[in-house]
């Protein structure tokens, strides 16, 4: 069966009901972006009608009355054999959606839309691979659209679907469609081009040899000196504050205590929390929570950019003196406009702190006169790195 022309539906409607048709125009038009009609999908479909319309497709353009348009686009779809589609153009839940931003705004309708869709079930989720981006790239849409054209056909089909497995099954399988490349890989790939490609020639400069690097996960490490901490604090044995003598350890107790969340004060003492204890007993976990902390979200981004730098600049276990250091962080984050000459007392504190961070967790040496990482600060730096790298791109006010 040959896909369904647009051209000529168009023309058989104008002939059938000629009132609709200008209107079905402009909503297909909006719907496919001029590629085929056989390459929408559901979820195509439900942002046009859901999002697009009501805040994109303007009175004008929507002969003044977006229900209408939306009728009209279902009498085209329906003389192409989208019934399914067709339906939902007249659904009540499209209706009602409609209707609320036209009554409550548009926070109370994109909120129902959210709602509906995520009811169809076609919408895919995040999983521990991949957390969808709101801002995505050609690779990521691909993905997205590749992913919730599965999901449709299985619910379609009358499969009881598991969301979540099915979309870890179409991200990670190999696919002869992409070359034997997965949606993951391309997905990863793009983030990190992107990532590269940020602010200032200096910061590319320094970024572009871990475009490669940061494409394998890194194998978790252990961390014996917050190992050390926890397992005494999860003893049942008291734990006095005091114990503390250095300040690479009372920086350690800070960290698992403020920071990570892992011991909590109880009166003079400390104790493991619930979270310390997941920590404690899983080596991939605590890996995991350490090498975020490194460049932690809530930071102002200038500070995260600064922590980033340096990381870069440390991770082939170059010795550096602490001067050098902020030195070169102050040339690569100079470089991306965040002021108009940055100095090193911007960076003194971010560069700072990140130092001693690595120290009380014993993944770098530092004293006044060098910094220098081992081959396990090394991998905790390519580790949060990558992680940094790989997360998904957010609107502003979103954090």
């Amino acid at each position: 069966m040959s896909a369904p022309d647009v051209t000529a539906l168009l023309a058989e409607l104008e002939r059938s009901q000629p009132d609709l048709a200008e209107e079905a125009r402009t909503a297909v038009e909006w719907l496919t972006g001029g590629e085929p009609l056989e390459t929408v999908t559901q979820l195509d479909v439900c942002e046009f009608l859901w999002y697009t319309l009501p805040l994109k497709v303007g009175p004008q353009k929507a002969g003044g009355d977006h229900e209408r348009l939306a009728r009209s686009l279902g009498r085209l779809l329906l003389l192409g054999g989208m019934e399914r589609y067709a339906a939902l153009c007249e659904s009540p839940t499209t209706l009602q959606i409609l209707r609320t931003y036209a009554r409550e705004g548009e926070d109370a309708g994109t909120s129902a839309y959210q709602q509906a869709l995520e009811a169809t079930g076609v919408l895919p989720p995040d999983v521990p691979e991949l957390q969808w981006s709101m801002i995505m790239g050609p690779e990521e849409l691909g993905a997205h659209i590749a992913c919730s054209a599965a999901l449709e056909l299985a619910i379609q089909a009358g499969e009881s679907v598991d969301r979540t497995e099915l979309t870890r099954r179409w991200l990670t399988e190999p696919r002869t469609d992409l070359g034997g490349d997965s949606w993951l890989n391309r997905v990863h790939g793009e983030r990190l081009n992107r990532w590269v490609l940020g602010r200032g020639p200096a910061r590319r400069e320094l970024a572009q040899p871990f475009e490669v690097r940061l494409h394998a996960p890194v194998t978790p490490q252990p961390l014996p000196v917050l190992h050390r901490l926890l397992s005494l604090a999860a003893s049942g044995e008291s734990l006095p504050l005091r114990l503390a003598p250095s300040p690479e350890a009372l920086r350690l107790r800070d960290l698992a205590e403020r920071e990570l969340g892992a011991i909590s004060r109880d009166g003079a003492k400390l104790a493991i929390t619930d979270y310390g204890l997941r920590l404690l007993r899983s080596k991939k976990a605590m890996w995991k929570a350490v090498t975020r902390l490194l460049l932690a979200r809530g930071e102002h981004e200038f500070e995260v950019s600064a922590r980033e730098a340096a990381l870069m600049l440390l991770a082939d276990g170059t010795l550096m003196s602490p001067t050098q250091l902020r030195e070169r962080v102050a040339e690569v984050v100079g470089g991306e406009g965040w002021h108009p000459a940055t100095s090193l007392d911007d960076v003194t504190g971010p560069v700072t702190d990140l130092v001693a961070q690595l120290t009380a967790l014993g993944l770098a040496f530092s004293d006044e006169l060098a910094v220098r990482m081992d081959r396990p600060g090394q991998l905790a730096a390519l580790a949060a790195l990558r992680a940094h790298a790989l997360r998904p791109r957010k609107y502003v006010s979103s954090g």
